[in-house]
């Protein structure tokens, strides 16, 4: 799947268009793997089915060509990966959770939560519990969660950007539960998901916004367990609004399409190249603190990235 130089991804949902922070952070992907002679990689991640659309990776995919990012083949697709992540889950030591997300949100509130973290609630039930569980979401249509049994309640990462970074780990989701009638029944979690997917695909190198710097240490945990290489990994500042909050669709005109059509009118996938495409680019250099997008691989210095959220809308 890949040579011994590592690799870098990027790995987007398929449930939308690319907005301006996604394509930013996705440049700084890039970047970063090809200045280091790393393979790149594109990751659809459309495992869940209630949002995910074939449509929209197809477009994103689009969106990321006309930028000027040009990746390793083959594209990956989560929802081919089933087996890979079954393989992986019987190899992990796992119990069945049976909390709604009400449960998980009451229990959390109680004294002594740790915020964020689940409780342990069916951690430790006995088999007569467990089966009288599994009957009552059987009678209700519903499929248990499986979440990882962690032994450990900390782990260190190393980061580009912030260095050594210890962070919590608690037993996470692993395949979530579901409706039984409903297509995202058994869906496969994220965390374990991209975690088999890194280390199948040799991503030594994972570039990802600041918002899941505090996801970090369970993943790095979950490939500990899995016998996969630890990636370094490097989490970049997020681009805001006006507000100061994470940049989003409804903040208007901020996907690639509307903001090369609102320019000059033209439309992505038409008119690679174009006035549009080209301010949208350098613009997002700019935001690297690049003078340009020309030659963009040797200009970008990332010791020279402003830490601060990058503010859209600003010069």
């Amino acid at each position: 799947m890949n040579d011994h130089r590592g690799a870098g991804r990027y790995a987007p949902s398929p449930s939308g268009d690319l907005h301006f922070g996604n394509l930013r952070t996705a440049l700084l992907a890039w970047l970063f793997a090809r200045q280091t002679g790393r393979a790149f990689y594109v990751r659809v991640e459309d495992i869940d089915s209630e949002r995910s659309s074939a449509e929209s990776a197809r477009r994103q995919l689009e969106d990321l060509a006309v930028i000027g990012i040009e990746w390793d083949e083959p594209v990956i697709y989560q929802s081919d990966r089933s087996a890979a992540y079954a393989a992986a889950l019987a190899k992990l030591p796992t119990y069945e959770c049976y909390c709604t997300r009400r449960d998980i949100r009451e229990a959390a509130s109680a004294p002594h939560a740790q915020p964020g973290m689940y409780p342990g609630t069916c951690r430790d039930l006995s088999e007569e519990h467990r089966a009288l569980r599994r009957l009552e979401l059987s009678a209700e249509g519903r499929l248990p969660a499986i979440r990882l049994r962690a032994k450990a309640r900390e782990w260190t990462v190393s980061d580009f950007y912030h260095g050594e970074y210890t962070g919590a780990v608690d037993d996470v989701i692993l395949r979530r539960g579901g409706n039984l009638n409903q297509a995202q029944a058994g869906d496969w979690a994220y965390n374990l998901a991209v975690v088999v997917d890194d280390g199948d695909f040799g991503i030594d190198q994972v570039v990802r916004g600041d918002d899941l710097l505090a996801s970090a240490p369970a993943q790095a945990y979950l490939a500990h367990l899995l016998g996969y290489q630890q990636p370094e990994y490097v989490h970049v500042p997020l681009v805001v609004n006006a507000e100061g909050k994470r940049l989003a669709k409804r903040d208007g005109a901020v996907t690639l399409r509307e903001m090369v059509g609102e320019i000059a009118g033209e439309v992505v996938g038409e008119v690679a190249g174009g006035e549009g495409v080209q301010r949208v680019v350098d613009k997002l250099a700019a935001s690297l603190g690049c003078p340009g997008a020309t030659n963009l691989l040797k200009s970008f210095d990332p010791l020279a990235l402003p830490r601060e959220p990058y503010v859209f809308g600003s010069a």
